[in-house]
């Protein structure tokens, strides 16, 4: 009951950070401005972690790592903390629980990316519809551009309805599908 307890405070907290840092990693690399209260709020959250790291971690392509590593590094921490609370046994090595540890985190990586995607194109939708001036659609409406722009010289808009957000959110649902495909194979190679 308390290592129960424990994992679901634990967790809490890693996926709040995960997430942040996530966020944070999107905006550079997508070029969204942090000068709104989202960006502010993930800036101030942040910051402690991704300042030291950025001494460490250099950038590659554009892409600040020093915001994607330390998301990395705190989810891979948690799933071994999980794992030990919930009494599994790592077989072959500690260098091979770390790889798989690793490899299980960049997947849970990759589908917290397609979460916040999620997210990101539903409340871009939304605020098209209901507020389109809201302080805050520019930022979500930068963030979902360059994924719904493909789609959008495909899918003609019906009545002036664009549908490429639900076609967005249905191939996100495939890849999330796939992800846990993935994961599961995985799974028995590390125990």
């Amino acid at each position: 009951m308390l290592a129960q307890l424990a994992l679901l405070i634990l967790e809490a907290v890693s996926d709040f950070f995960v997430i942040l840092l996530l966020v944070r990693f999107y905006m550079q690399w997508l070029r969204v401005s942090f000068r709104n209260q989202v960006g502010q709020f993930v800036v101030a959250v942040t910051d402690w972690l991704v300042r030291p790291a950025r001494r460490v971690i250099p950038g590659l392509m554009g892409l600040d790592l020093s915001s994607f590593v330390p998301a990395l590094a705190v989810h891979s921490l948690y799933l071994a903390i999980a794992f030990w609370l919930k009494g599994y046994a790592f077989g072959g090595g500690p260098l091979l629980a770390v790889i798989g540890l690793l490899a299980i985190g960049f997947l849970e990586l990759i589908r917290y990316s397609m979460y916040i995607l999620i997210g990101v194109v539903i409340v871009a939708a939304v605020l098209s519809w209901v507020n389109p001036y809201s302080p805050v659609a520019p930022l979500f409406n930068a963030l979902a551009r360059p994924f719904l722009r493909p789609l959008q010289r495909v899918i003609p808009p019906i009545a002036n309805v664009d549908l490429s957000p639900i076609v967005l959110l249905l191939v996100l649902q495939i890849v999330l599908l796939l992800l846990a495909w993935v994961r599961t194979g995985l799974l028995p190679l590390l125990m």
